[in-house]
């Protein structure tokens, strides 16, 4: 059996200690580029979102470098994210390739398929040994994770441009070499000294923006055109709405333990959306309320062009921006959209918020900016799925 998957942010590094663990040889797609989105579009259906056609050309890649057994994820609710995997292994057969797909569902909506997808995955070891693989990759991502919250609070105050990303990638790269438990905790000592080493000039940083949006969008700096780094390049601090060791803790282990980590957001949502409608859209609004209240200086959100969660969410974000006195951008990209038109939109957001910052705006007005322009809303709340 010779394994691939989809690449999305710091996954990878998870996946291949997972399977290096159970003994199962890896055949990984080659980094995104041009070359992946332009396989992806070719075979796609024109209306698929942004990230099915990244993962088919994940696929492509890596079936041209040996690989036999495509393994994907699966999932319930309105996304179409639940699909992706039937229709995308359809693709590639019409094609002529020849491969098996496993898919694994959520152990949230399909209990018996989940474990079913691991058995097949299992190579013959226990449910022990099992068990260890999953853990020790769900550390490896948690230590991923800590980088990425530290690169995020040190490249809009380092004081020598491009250090913060240099440490960046070799916190990932000594991360990825950790082979046992022991390893990983030096590694991840190691990651901390170095970041803290970084020069600092904290007058550089006078913004923080919270990110939010579809996990893949969110997370897979190919395709929202390294956001963050554009950000923090600006003297801006962000946070995420998602990362991914604390997804993957949420989704498989405290969701079955009857434990609700989402409560706490869903209840700021509620206001404004009443009702699930599958992706990230309750999470992200209950996250948006929760910073604006923080404090934070704006929002972003970021999302694949046909998206319907995210768009039934961008409908609402200029309400909540309004009532809670937050400027917020909505980006939706595919292969089309630009880098240069990206950064003007997002240099024209941050000036905004940091002149918004820097006075008092005119009493009872509340700014929000959704990309076309900024403009003043009032009105009454709005809410979905209220009957």
């Amino acid at each position: 059996m010779k394994v691939t998957y989809p690449l999305m942010g710091n996954l990878n590094i998870g996946l291949r200690a997972l399977f290096k663990r159970l003994e199962i040889q890896v055949i990984e797609p080659p980094p995104i580029s041009q070359r992946t989105l332009a396989l992806g579009i070719a075979h796609s259906p024109e209306f698929a979102c942004f990230p099915f056609k990244v993962n088919l050309g994940n696929f492509l890649e890596a079936l041209e470098g040996g690989a036999d057994t495509i393994v994907v994820a699966g999932g319930r609710g309105p996304c179409r994210f639940g699909y992706y995997g039937q229709v995308q292994a359809q693709i590639l057969r019409d094609l002529g390739e020849q491969f098996q797909c496993i898919t694994v569902e959520s152990l949230d909506s399909d209990r018996d398929q989940f474990f079913l997808g691991l058995h097949t995955l299992a190579n013959g070891h226990g449910r022990l040994k099992i068990a260890g693989a999953i853990y020790f990759a769900y550390r490896k991502l948690q230590a991923c994770d800590e980088a990425e919250r530290l690169a995020g609070g040190a490249r809009p105050r380092e004081m020598e441009r491009g250090e913060t990303d240099a440490v960046y990638r070799w916190a990932l790269e000594r991360i990825d070499r950790a082979d046992d438990l022991g390893d990983l905790r030096a590694a991840r000592a190691e990651v901390r000294r170095r970041f803290k080493r970084i020069l600092r000039d904290p007058a550089r940083c006078r913004l923080r923006i919270g990110i939010i949006g579809e996990i893949f969008f969110v997370t897979e700096p190919f395709v929202n055109q390294h956001l963050e780094r554009r950000l923090g390049e600006m003297g801006v601090e962000v946070k995420r709405t998602i990362y991914l060791s604390d997804w993957i803790l949420h989704h498989l282990l405290l969701s079955r333990l009857g434990l609700d980590p989402g409560r706490h957001y869903r209840r700021e949502a509620l206001p404004y959306l009443r009702t699930e409608i599958g992706g990230h859209a309750m999470e992200n609004l209950g996250r948006g309320a929760q910073w604006a209240r923080q404090g934070y200086d704006g929002l972003i959100q970021v999302a694949p062009f046909t998206c319907m969660p995210e768009l039934v969410g961008r409908s609402i974000l200029p309400v909540l921006g309004s009532e809670l006195g937050i400027p917020v951008l909505s980006l939706f990209m595919d292969e089309q959209a630009g880098e240069a038109g990206l950064q003007t939109r997002l240099e024209a957001f941050v000036d905004l918020v940091q002149r918004r910052k820097q006075k008092q705006p005119a009493q009872g007005r509340r700014w929000v900016y959704g990309g076309g322009g900024t403009e003043g809303l009032r009105g009454h709340r709005h809410r979905v799925g209220e009957h």
